[in-house]
């Protein structure tokens, strides 16, 4: 199983959002640590960077996966017009 990392400005955000929504992106991001390249619902890779977009509401999580480190590392939590 990979761990989940946060980056300063992710985790930041994470802090500000209301508690139900961190708590589900909080609960797919596991999901997607048990297993980051199973088919996940409403995750998508990206195309003009490397990593993956999860889709949370009108939320939206971007991260990348290190398999060096077993890390799935989580670089930008916004909505969708803040992180696109």
């Amino acid at each position: 199983m990979y761990e989940v990392a946060y980056s300063k400005r992710a985790d930041r955000t994470l802090h500000k959002i209301p508690h139900h929504l961190a708590r589900r992106i909080r609960v797919k991001l596991s999901q997607i640590a048990f297993d980051p390249y199973g088919r996940h619902n409403n995750v998508t890779k990206l195309q003009d960077r490397p990593g993956f977009r999860l889709r949370a509401g009108d939320w939206r999580v971007i991260y990348e996966v290190h398999d060096e480190q077993l890390v799935v590392l989580v670089l930008e939590i916004g909505t969708r017009g803040d992180i696109y």
